[in-house]
C-alpha cells in the first residue's frame, strides 16, 4: 500500500510497480472503439511512452499496446496507486500550501470507488467523464501540487499537466481546460480518435474540474425538479401517490431514487446494469429491486393506493417498462404514471451510454465492440420504440421532460416522433427541464452551490448546515413569493439533509441559492473557520450546470430565445472572470451533460481559510459568478432575469448592466420587413 507521501513523489519507476491489470472488484468503463489506423496506433503508443524514460519503454510498450487493443485506450493500469482512494483530511497531504492540498483532496474524492463510476479508468460519472486520461497524469499532478508554492500555477491541458508556471498569490493555483478542440473538428468520431491518442479528454462537468461530490450533487437538483414539476404539471406540491418513471442509476442518475422519496412520490427507475442497482440499494437510496415486470406493476399499484413514498429499481430495459405501462393502460384504462423523464447517458449513446432494448448489458458491450454499425442501428431503433411508448402515455396525461442528457436530441436523430411544429432548433415535443421547470430558477440567480469540509469531520458539516439554514432564514425576509419559495425549499432540504444520509465520499453539502445567499453563506462559513467553530478550510464550488457556468442549447440555455442559445460567450467569460477575481482553481470544458461538441461549460473551486483575503475573494468572485448569467438571460428577453439584475444593481452601485428595450408593437416588425 502506498502512502500519501509516496503518491506525491512522482511516477514510481525504480522499481516499476507490478502490473496487476484490471481489478475485478470495481466496475469498468465500456470498451472504446476509436477506429485508429496503424499509424495512429503507433502515435497513441508513442504519446503514452513519452511520460516515461527510455529505460522502461521495452517493458511498458507491449502492455500499453495490449490495453489499446483490448480497451481502446491506454489507461496505464500498472500505475493505479496502491493507496485507497478517498478524501483524506487536508492536513494529511504533504503540501507547501493549503490551496494545493485542497485540490489534492478533491481529486482523490473524484477517484474514490464509492464515488467514481469506473475508478480504474479514472471516470467519475456519466460513462466517460474523466478526471485524467491515464494514471501517469495522476502521479505527475500530485507531485506538482505537493511542490507548488503560492506564486505558481499548475496548467492542465485535458488531463495533461503542462507544468508549474510562475504567477502570483492572487492567481489561480490551477487552470484547467478539457476538450478545447478547434470547432470544425469537435465531432464524436474525432473525439474517439483524439482520446485514444491521449491528446484530449471529456471532463464532463465536475469530473475534469475535480469538484464532483457524489450523487448528492444531483439529488437536491432532482428533488427541486420533481417538486417544481408537480407544481407546474400536477398543480400541487404534494406528490403522495404520484408515480415518476425514469431510467439510470449510475454516477449522476443514481440520485433519482433518493430524490423521489425525499419529494414524497413513487420513483420507478429502470437500470440494465446490476452493479449500480446493488450499489444504490446498499447505500439505502434504493428501497427495492425487482427484475419482474409483473411485480413492478403490482408495487406501483400498491404504493399509489397507500400514497407511500417508494424508490423501486427495475432491473431491465426502460423501453420494456414504458411499453408495459402502455399495455396496462390499453388493458385496464388505468394510467399508472404521472411524471416521466430519462437519465441514461444518452450524450454517449453508441459507446455504452444507452442499451438497446432486447440486449443485456453484456450483449450490448460485446456488440458495440464487434459490430459498431449494427449496434448503432439497434440503439436508434430502441430510441424510436422508447419515444413511441412515451407518446402514447403522454396523450393520456403523462407529463414528460428531457433531463438534459441529449435524450430527445438523439431520439430526433434516430427518426423518432419528437418534432414540435413550428419550433426552433432547441425545442421538441417535450420540454427540457430547464425550459419548463428550472429555467425560471436560473433567471432568479438560483443554482447549485456546494461546499466540502476538508477536515473530513461530520461535525464540521453539521455546523455548516446550521450556518446555511440560518443565513437563508435571515435573508429570506422581504423578498418576493417566488424567491421565498426557493429559500423555503432549500431551508427544508438543508435541515433534512443529515437524516437522509446524503454524504458519499467527502463531507460535502449542496443547496440551490441565489447571489446574495451564496455570498452570505460563504462569508459566514469563513467567519466560522476564523473563530474555530469549523476546524479546517472549506472548499466552495458549484456545479457547472448553473446560472452562468454553461452554454448548452439543449439544456442550461435551452430557454434562451434571442438566437444566442448556440453562443458560448457566457461560459468562457465566466471562466476568465472567476480566474482574475479570486478562484483557487478554474476549469473550462467542451462537452458535459448533453455531450461532446454540444456544450461549453466551466467551474471553479475557492478555498475558505478564515482569512480576510478569502472573504475578499468570495465577495468579488461569487457576485460576478452569478450576475454574469443573470445579465445574459436578461438581455435575451427573460423578464424574471430583468427584475433580478435590476434589483442586484440597486444593491451594488458599482454594477452597471446593459438592459434590453422590448418591441411593444410586434406588427412593426412585419411592416418594416415588407418594404
Amino acid at each position: 500500500m502506498s502512502s500519501l507521501k509516496e503518491v506525491c513523489g512522482g511516477l514510481p519507476l525504480n522499481p516499476l510497480p507490478p502490473n496487476q491489470g484490471r481489478s475485478n472488484r470495481v466496475p469498468h468503463a465500456p470498451v472504446r472503439v476509436p477506429n485508429l489506423t496503424p499509424q495512429e496506433e503507433k502515435l497513441a503508443l508513442r504519446n503514452a511512452l513519452r511520460y516515461f524514460p527510455p529505460a522502461v519503454h521495452e517493458v511498458l510498450a507491449a502492455e500499453f499496446a495490449e490495453e489499446l487493443r483490448l480497451y481502446g485506450h491506454i489507461y496505464m493500469y500498472r500505475f493505479c496507486p496502491g493507496i485507497p482512494m478517498r478524501a483524506y483530511p487536508i492536513n494529511s497531504y504533504p503540501c507547501k500550501t493549503k490551496q494545493a492540498a485542497a485540490v489534492m483532496l478533491m481529486i482523490m474524492n473524484n477517484l474514490d470507488p464509492c464515488v467514481a463510476q469506473f475508478p480504474q479508468e479514472l471516470v467519475t460519472y456519466g460513462g466517460n467523464g474523466q478526471v485524467f486520461s491515464n494514471w501517469a497524469q495522476f502521479w505527475l499532478v500530485m507531485q506538482f501540487l505537493c511542490e507548488m508554492t503560492e506564486e505558481q500555477t499548475l496548467v492542465m491541458y485535458s488531463g495533461h499537466p503542462v507544468g508549474l508556471f510562475p504567477s502570483h498569490r492572487d492567481a489561480p493555483r490551477v487552470v484547467i481546460t478539457n476538450g478545447m478542440v478547434i470547432p470544425n473538428y469537435s465531432s464524436r468520431d474525432e473525439y474517439e480518435k483524439m482520446f485514444a491518442l491521449g491528446i484530449t479528454m471529456y471532463g464532463q462537468m465536475t469530473a475534469g474540474s475535480y469538484c464532483y461530490i457524489g450523487p448528492q450533487g444531483i439529488v437536491h437538483g432532482t428533488v427541486l425538479t420533481v417538486l417544481n414539476a408537480g407544481r407546474r404539471y400536477l398543480g400541487s406540491s404534494d406528490l403522495g401517490g404520484k408515480v415518476f418513471v425514469t431510467a439510470g442509476l449510475g454516477g449522476m442518475s443514481g440520485a433519482q431514487a433518493k430524490a423521489a422519496v425525499i419529494a414524497g412520490c413513487i420513483g420507478v427507475i429502470a437500470e440494465v446494469d446490476q452493479a449500480p442497482l446493488k450499489k444504490r440499494h446498499e447505500q439505502g437510496w434504493l428501497m427495492e429491486i425487482t427484475s419482474d415486470l409483473d411485480r413492478c406493476i403490482q408495487r406501483i399499484r400498491d404504493a399509489r393506493m397507500k400514497k407511500t413514498p417508494l424508490s423501486l429499481g427495475y432491473h431491465g430495459n426502460v423501453v420494456d417498462l414504458w411499453e408495459r405501462l402502455v399495455c396496462e393502460y390499453d388493458t385496464t384504462g388505468e394510467l399508472l404514471v404521472d411524471l416521466g423523464s430519462d437519465q441514461t447517458s444518452c450524450h454517449n449513446p453508441f459507446s455504452g451510454g444507452y442499451c438497446p432494448v432486447g440486449l443485456t448489458e453484456q450483449e450490448a458491450g460485446q456488440l458495440m465492440h464487434s459490430e459498431p454499425a449494427r449496434f448503432r442501428s439497434l440503439v436508434q431503433e430502441s430510441l424510436r420504440r422508447h419515444i413511441a411508448a412515451i407518446n402514447k402515455l403522454a396523450d393520456k396525461g403523462l407529463f414528460f421532460w428531457d433531463y438534459g442528457n441529449a435524450f430527445l436530441l438523439e431520439a430526433k436523430r434516430a427518426g423518432a416522433d419528437v418534432e414540435k411544429s413550428g419550433a426552433g432548433k432547441t425545442e421538441f415535443k417535450y420540454p427540457s427541464y430547464v425550459q419548463h421547470i428550472m429555467g425560471d430558477i436560473f433567471s432568479l440567480g438560483f443554482g447549485p452551490f456546494r461546499w466540502v469540509c476538508t477536515s473530513g469531520d461530520p461535525e464540521d458539516l453539521a455546523t455548516t448546515d446550521v450556518i446555511a439554514s440560518t443565513v437563508l432564514e435571515d435573508i429570506g425576509k422581504g423578498v418576493s413569493d417566488l424567491v421565498r419559495q426557493q429559500y423555503d425549499d432549500n431551508i427544508r432540504w438543508i435541515r433534512e439533509a443529515g437524516k437522509h444520509n446524503m454524504v458519499v465520499g467527502s463531507q460535502a453539502r449542496i443547496l440551490y441559492s441565489d447571489q446574495k445567499g451564496r455570498v452570505s453563506i460563504a462569508l459566514a462559513i469563513n467567519t466560522a473557520i476564523a473563530d474555530g467553530r469549523i476546524k479546517a478550510p472549506v472548499v466552495i464550488s458549484r456545479d457547472h450546470h448553473d446560472v452562468s457556468g454553461t452554454d448548452s442549447p439543449f439544456r442550461e440555455t435551452s430557454n434562451i430565445y434571442d438566437g444566442s442559445a448556440f453562443c458560448a460567450d457566457m461560459a468562457v467569460q465566466n471562466f476568465v472572470g472567476d480566474a482574475f477575481r479570486g478562484a483557487t482553481w478554474v476549469a473550462l470544458h467542451n462537452g458535459g451533460g448533453v455531450g461532446w461538441g454540444e456544450v461549453t461549460n466551466g467551474g471553479f473551486g475557492l478555498v475558505l481559510d478564515g482569512s480576510g483575503d478569502a472573504a475578499r475573494r468570495v465577495t468579488m468572485m461569487l457576485n460576478w459568478d452569478v450576475s454574469n448569467g443573470v445579465a445574459r438571460r436578461c438581455w435575451s428577453g427573460n423578464d424574471k432575469a430583468y427584475e433580478t439584475i435590476c434589483q442586484t444593481m440597486r444593491e451594488h452601485s458599482d454594477l452597471r448592466v446593459t438592459l434590453p428595450h422590448s418591441v411593444a408593437d410586434e406588427g412593426l416588425l412585419d411592416r418594416a420587413l415588407r418594404h
